[in-house]
């Protein structure tokens, strides 16, 4: 009789363990980190919409710019969204990941203020311009300076700095600051190139007090990532769909009032 209640203790695990397997096929959990603002606000939004294709999305939020890409590259997650192209192939160079994006998301811009100037055009000979200090950045303001006719580089990527403004016409004076400090700098200078996370902290809205704003066309849109060879996963090409879904747009559009661009 013991034997008989043991086997079917057995069977009975055997039959549960079979119908947790169905389950977790039919609703796979799909891993992506993320940080949390925007980009984990954004995932959270679409959720239920890949739950009801049978996706369980499962966020895991980070903040250490170093974690996402290393978590991918060794299969922790599927994806992750929190980067631009240029951050990207710099880390793939360092790091030798196997990775590359699946679609574009969104824009957190640079912006042009001031606490002196209504409009650019206000500008005079030798104003004092505050420039962030890192690299990638430094190439971002110096290209919407140049998109707005301020200055003319001799080229325009990513490691763009101010050595290679080959033209200058208003003789702008350029200092370098930490990208922390920028908002700090605006009772001293008469225009700051300040990224959204940095304005946003100090109360300014790209949208409303900017004098000029990156555009979605800019090398540094934030995109989502994936291991090279991915591409094709019905979960990730799901995923794809809802994060550039007209629904997305409306969201990004309406949560963050111009402080995040959509880019598609």
């Amino acid at each position: 009789m013991k034997t008989k209640l043991v086997l079917l203790a057995l069977l009975l695990a055997c039959f549960l363990g079979i119908l947790s397997g169905c389950s977790k096929n039919s609703h796979p959990s799909l891993k992506v980190a993320a940080t949390s603002v925007p980009h984990a606000e954004i995932l959270e939004f679409i959720k239920p919409k890949l739950q009801e294709q049978g996706i369980n999305l499962s966020i895991i939020t980070v903040e250490d710019y170093n974690i996402p890409n290393r978590a991918l590259q060794d299969g922790e997650v599927d994806a992750n969204f929190f980067q631009h192209i240029p951050f990207l192939n710099a880390q793939m160079k360092d790091f030798g990941y196997d990775l590359e994006d699946l679609t574009a998301v969104h824009l957190e811009p640079m912006a042009l203020y001031s606490r002196k100037l209504r409009n650019l055009n206000e500008l005079k000979p030798k104003s004092t311009v505050a420039i962030p200090s890192d690299p990638s950045n430094q190439a971002r303001a110096l290209a919407l300076m140049q998109q707005q006719g301020l200055i003319r580089l001799k080229k325009t990527d990513a490691k763009s700095n101010v050595l290679d403004i080959i033209d200058n016409p208003h003789q702008l004076q350029f200092i370098e600051i930490d990208s922390p400090l920028l908002t700090r700098s605006l009772d001293d200078v008469d225009l700051a190139a300040i990224t959204t996370n940095f304005a946003l902290q100090a109360g300014l809205l790209p949208k409303k007090d900017a004098l000029a704003v990156e555009d979605a066309h800019s090398l540094f849109v934030n995109v989502l990532v994936i291991r090279k060879g991915d591409e094709q996963r019905e979960d990730l090409q799901a995923l794809k769909m809802a994060l550039t879904s007209p629904e997305v747009k409306t969201f990004i559009d309406e949560h963050y009032q111009g402080a995040v661009i959509p880019a598609f």
